[in-house]
Parts: C-alpha cells; sequence; structure tokens
C-alpha cells in the first residue's frame, strides 16, 4: 500500500478520486492500492520544556538546547493549553497507515511551510519508510496525474525543509524572549509581543505615521495658460512653481501685457511601454487593495480557494515570471477565456497571435511559477473570488499582449521671459493597454496640435493655482506590502543599500498574517485604506525603535540567509547561531542590562 499525505482533507479528497480511493474511513480514503490521509495544518508544533518557567529576569533569555515536538496545541474554556483531541487523533491514523505503507507521497502544499508540516509530522509518528514528494503548482486533474506521475526524491527539498525549520525556531527563540523581556521591563501589566518581522513592520507604520503627522505643508502656486492651435485647445504650466505672492503676480501681469506664446523648443519622442509582469502572491495583493481595499489576508485566502477549486495555480509564490514549458501551455488558456464574459474580446483578439515573452525567464521562477488561471473555466464564483480571478486572467492578458506604442510631445514656450511646457501623449497602438482600457488620468494624455519652433499662439485664458505640498501618505496595505518586500530600500547607509535592494522582510505567503497580526493584537487600526498605529502601537515603538530587533537590514538579512539554507549557501546551524547571539543581545538591550553571555 501507499500512503498520500495531503495538507487538508478537501486537497486529499480531489489526490484520491484521481488514484481510485473511493472509501471512505474514519481519517482518510482507501482504494485501488492507496490510503490518502491529511493535516488540518499544523498537526505537530515545537516546544522547548525550559518555556515553562515563571516569567522573571533571571530566567531570560530562554535558550533550550534542543526542540522538541508535540500534537498542536488548542485553548480550552479553563484558558489553558493543552494537545488538540482532534489533532492527536489525526495524527494516530497518519501513523498506523504509514506503518502498513510500503513508502509514503508528500502531497503537501508545494513550499517551505508546506514542506515544514510534512516533516514534523514524519518525525514525530516516527516515520522509517520512504517518502516521495509531490510537486505541482495547480490542482487541476492533469496537473494532479503528470505530478504523481513524475514524483522527486524527498531529499531534493532537504534545504527547504532546513530553512522552514530555522525560521520556526528562530521565530519561537526571538518572540519568546523579546515578549517577555518587554513585558517585564514594561511593568508586566500588559503582555506586549514582539516578533522578527512583526516589529519592523510595526517601525514602517509608525515612521510613516510620524512623517505625515509631523509634516508642515507649504503653499506653493502653479500659473497656467490655455491657448488654441489649429482648432486644438491646450494647456501649458509655467516651469517654475511660486512660493512667493509677489512674484507671481508680476510674473502673471508680464505674461498678460504679452498675450502670447513662442515655441522655442519641441521635442517628439516615440516610446514603447512593455507590459507589466505576471502577478505573484505580493503584487496581486497590491492590486486588489489598490483597487477594491481587499485586504492581504483575504486576497490569500481568496486565491487559496480558488486554488482549491482547481481555477487558479498555486497563490504562494513569489516569482513573476514563467519558463518556456509553461509558456506554450498559455495559447490554450487564452482560447478558453473567450467563454469570460468579461474578456471576450481581448481574449479573441490574442488567439492565434504572437504572444509577447516579456514574463518568460526560468532562471526568475522560483519554487513556483507566477500565478496563472488554469484550463479550467470560472464558474458561480462570488463577488470576491470573482474580483481575484478577474485580476490574474487580466494580467495573464496583458503580460502576452504588444507593447504600448506612444509618441511623447514635449513643447516649451516662452512669454515675455516666463517659461511654459506642455507635454502630450499620442497612443499609437494600445497593445497591453486594451486589456482593462483603463483611461489615463493626468495632463500628459492630452492630445497637443503640431508645433514648429517659432510658432507664435494666441494666450486664451491665464489663471494661477493654489496649491500644497503633501506629505508621504499614511502606508496602506499595498504600500505596506511594497514596502516589507523592498525593506533594503528604508536602509541609508550606501554600502547596504545595493545588497539590500532586492532583500524583503517575510515571504509572500506570509507578509499577509503579520499585517494580520498587528491588527489582531491591536498595535494598530483600519481607516478607511489608510494603517493607522494606535496609542499601545505608538507605545510599543517608542520603546523598541532604537533595538536589535527593529532594524530592517538584520530581518532583511536573515530572510536572505533563508533563501541560502534552501539553496545550500548557508548551513542551518551557522543561521542558528546567529540567531540565538542576536537573542542574547536583544533581551540584554530590552531589560536594560548589560550582555553578560
Amino acid at each position: 500500500m501507499v500512503t498520500i499525505i495531503a495538507e487538508k482533507p478537501s486537497v486529499g479528497r480531489d489526490l484520491a478520486r484521481i488514484v481510485g480511493a473511493q472509501v471512505r474511513c474514519e481519517g482518510y480514503m482507501a482504494g485501488n492500492g492507496y490510503a490518502v490521509t491529511w493535516a488540518f495544518g499544523h498537526l505537530v508544533e515545537i516546544f522547548a520544556p525550559e518555556s515553562d518557567v515563571p516569567w522573571m529576569i533571571d530566567t531570560l533569555p530562554i535558550l533550550p538546547e534542543n526542540f522538541y515536538l508535540r500534537v498542536g496545541q488548542s485553548e480550552g474554556k479553563d484558558g489553558r493549553k493543552a494537545d488538540d483531541s482532534g489533532y492527536a487523533h489525526q495524527l494516530s491514523v497518519i501513523r498506523k497507515l504509514i506503518d502498513e505503507s510500503d513508502y509514503v507521497i508528500n502531497a503537501g502544499d508545494a513550499g517551505r511551510e508546506g514542506e515544514l508540516i510534512q516533516r514534523y509530522i514524519y518525525a514525530y509518528v516516527g516515520c522509517s519508510k520512504p517518502v516521495k514528494r509531490l510537486w505541482i503548482s495547480s490542482l487541476t486533474d492533469n496537473a494532479i496525474r503528470e505530478g504523481l506521475a513524475a514524483l522527486m526524491p524527498s531529499s531534493d527539498f532537504d534545504g527547504l525543509y532546513y530553512a522552514g525549520k530555522a525560521r520556526n525556531e528562530a521565530d519561537w527563540l526571538v518572540g519568546i524572549n523579546a515578549t517577555r523581556a518587554l513585558t517585564i521591563a514594561s511593568g508586566g501589566r500588559k503582555l506586549l509581543s514582539l516578533g522578527r518581522v512583526q516589529t519592523p513592520t510595526l517601525g514602517m507604520v509608525c515612521r510613516r505615521f510620524y512623517e505625515n503627522r509631523d509634516f508642515v505643508p507649504q503653499t506653493f502656486w502653479n500659473l497656467k495658460v490655455a491657448a488654441r492651435k489649429d482648432g486644438t485647445v491646450f494647456t501649458a504650466t509655467a516651469k517654475e512653481r511660486y512660493y512667493d505672492c509677489e512674484k507671481l503676480n508680476t510674473d502673471m501681469q508680464k505674461v498678460a501685457a504679452c498675450g502670447k506664446l513662442v515655441v522655442t523648443k519641441m521635442e517628439k519622442k516615440a516610446k514603447s511601454l512593455q507590459p507589466p509582469y505576471l502577478h505573484d502572491l505580493t503584487s496581486l495583493q497590491k492590486e486588489a487593495n489598490r483597487k477594491y481595499n481587499i485586504s492581504a489576508q483575504e486576497c490569500l485566502d481568496t486565491a487559496q480557494a480558488l486554488y482549491e477549486k482547481k481555477l487558479l495555480t498555486y497563490p504562494r509564490t513569489g516569482s513573476r515570471f514563467i519558463p518556456d514549458d509553461v509558456f506554450a501551455k498559455l495559447p490554450a488558456l487564452i482560447e478558453l477565456q473567450q467563454a469570460n464574459a468579461r474578456f471576450r474580446d481581448q481574449a479573441r483578439n490574442l488567439v492565434g497571435v504572437k504572444l509577447n515573452r516579456h514574463s518568460v525567464d526560468k532562471t526568475k521562477v522560483t519554487d513556483h511559477h507566477a500565478l496563472l488561471p488554469t484550463e479550467i473555466l470560472a464558474t458561480a464564483l462570488n463577488e470576491r473570488e470573482q474580483k481575484i480571478y478577474d485580476l490574474v486572467v487580466a494580467r495573464m492578458l496583458e503580460a502576452v499582449s504588444p507593447k504600448c506604442d506612444m509618441l511623447s510631445t514635449s513643447v516649451e514656450f516662452d512669454s515675455d521671459g516666463v517659461c511654459f511646457c506642455s507635454k502630450g501623449n499620442v497612443v499609437l497602438n494600445p497593445g497591453w493597454k486594451a486589456i482593462l482600457r483603463e483611461k489615463e488620468n493626468d495632463e500628459e494624455a492630452q492630445t497637443l496640435p503640431e508645433f514648429a519652433k517659432g510658432d507664435v499662439i494666441k494666450i486664451l485664458k491665464i489663471k494661477p493655482f493654489e496649491g500644497k505640498t503633501k506629505p508621504k501618505p499614511l502606508h496602506t496595505e499595498a504600500s505596506l506590502l511594497e514596502a516589507m518586500e523592498h525593506a533594503g530600500k528604508e536602509v541609508d547607509e550606501e554600502s547596504l543599500k545595493e545588497a539590500l535592494k532586492d532583500v524583503g522582510i517575510g515571504t509572500p505567503a506570509t507578509r499577509a498574517s503579520e499585517i494580520e497580526t498587528l491588527l489582531r493584537r491591536g498595535y494598530m487600526v483600519k481607516q478607511g485604506k489608510s494603517l493607522v498605529p494606535t496609542e499601545l502601537g505608538l507605545n510599543i515603538y517608542e520603546k523598541v525603535k532604537n533595538s536589535y530587533i527593529s532594524d530592517v537590514r538584520l530581518t532583511a538579512k536573515w530572510e536572505q540567509a533563508l533563501a541560502d539554507i534552501v539553496d545550500g549557501k548557508t548551513s542551518p546551524l551557522a543561521f542558528d547561531r546567529s540567531i540565538r547571539r542576536f537573542t542574547v543581545a536583544l533581551t540584554d538591550e530590552l531589560l536594560g542590562r548589560s550582555s553578560s553571555h
């Protein structure tokens, strides 16, 4: 017999149907030489007996030599945690099936966390049978069959497991020590939790809040004129931004008295805009938040539901690229979308056309390729599912569409010594911009008439416009995800900027949960789309803003180290040592004592 272990029951049922295991049993499906069972997420978790000591200064830092595994815990009515009885029962089912099997197929989610969940189960139940890995990017029947026909050695994914284990233990060490140290140092009246990714993220929100709150706006004026040439009315803006009313009035009088514009310079440039890359999880979350105010967690949950309905490929991807073999499948996916009322015409225009390869680069594909719809057309979706599905479909159609060809015109004018400029764009071929047919909303979208140097045009109207300098807006989930993804940009030191420019904090799969944790713990709240720190959040930030745990550079470097563990470039032991040194220094810092470890 072969036992297949999925991450959740719904996926297990799909796998069981494909392999012919149709007999329902308690906690698994059986038949045709297979037993298909499942986890419920984290059935097994790490613990250390040292964590049971009282919350006192002299017990910190807690640095267990070894971590142990136990059944996932749940909280009872008395507030105490104990082994979850449902988890314990399912583990007993899995242990029995493994004991009766010739080998096991790991059908966990194809990512770092999915690998960790499975490996912890095998270790806890004492699995000594061979394990093979099912690695697929969608749950369609074809993808499952192809994956089962090409099972991979479990050892191929050891790096992924080591990285997941290192991350899990690092978060335990940092989390338990930082939380206890800060809580004790603050008088112990309220639990104050800190985390390796959570705290730098809170810092981003708080710093932006202070920048926004303390910003002193300056009033300025722009001088605009309207004119007509060859029947086309256009506008031009003074190149100077005025902060002095007297200078504004002087120039306005000069222009009014002159009454004309003289073309001094004209430049035309043809430019082509490549389409955006395909979506990864983070870019999808950002667009969903910007367009529909859908939270990062809601977006992830919805994309996961669509994945389990076999309508999207694996959502927790950090890549916006696809390899050639996936690109070869796109014509069929596009043809299918002709039955999608929203994109019928756009898909039809791409059938039989040479597709843009802008998003094809196998060297930039990580564990999974970019998000795509599958060969199953979506029907009967709820409103949020439809929005997320359409964002993925639209991006696929955009990514393979031709470039957008534009003619950009820039003209400079003189009016008695006052310099004006006017810019305009003419779309020659909309290309990928025709997919969503979104209108441009800026001054450069205006269509300009033909100009020649020396042309004289009569001014129709002159008018000053008052404005105020604006601070950076408060973070939204979209902008916070962007900041987390590119955390290296927050670094001031030039020597580190280059090293960290592509390094973020958290992963595409975990950033949403970090944001949700900050909201759930009351460290920040949503006001419309904006994320605003609470008094509690600001107090915590003030306590730790100069601390190791708030340093984006360290957290970003850890994320890079975890990626290097996957690739075999860094050893888990070296990472663990660095985390333990950091934990000691952080604990001493939060408790205000000189380091003695």
